[in-house]
């Protein structure tokens, strides 16, 4: 379900949203990533903005990603 943050595009940006894949090519985009680095990251933290942009760049730090 969609909430009341969306973008012009009708993205939710509240949450990362990985079942449809204009989501997943949102976010990827937005966060700068592959769609794989994407599910991994949801996957080990939720579907936070925050808290997936953060992961993403932990790894990218310790040369993971």
């Amino acid at each position: 379900m969609m909430s009341d943050y969306t973008t012009a595009t009708g993205h939710d940006t509240t949450i990362v949203e990985i079942a449809a894949g204009n989501e997943v090519r949102y976010w990827c985009a937005a966060l700068g990533c592959t769609e794989a680095q994407l599910r991994e990251s949801v996957q080990a933290v939720g579907n936070s903005p925050e808290h997936v942009r953060a992961y993403l760049e932990a790894l990218s730090q310790r040369g993971v990603f």
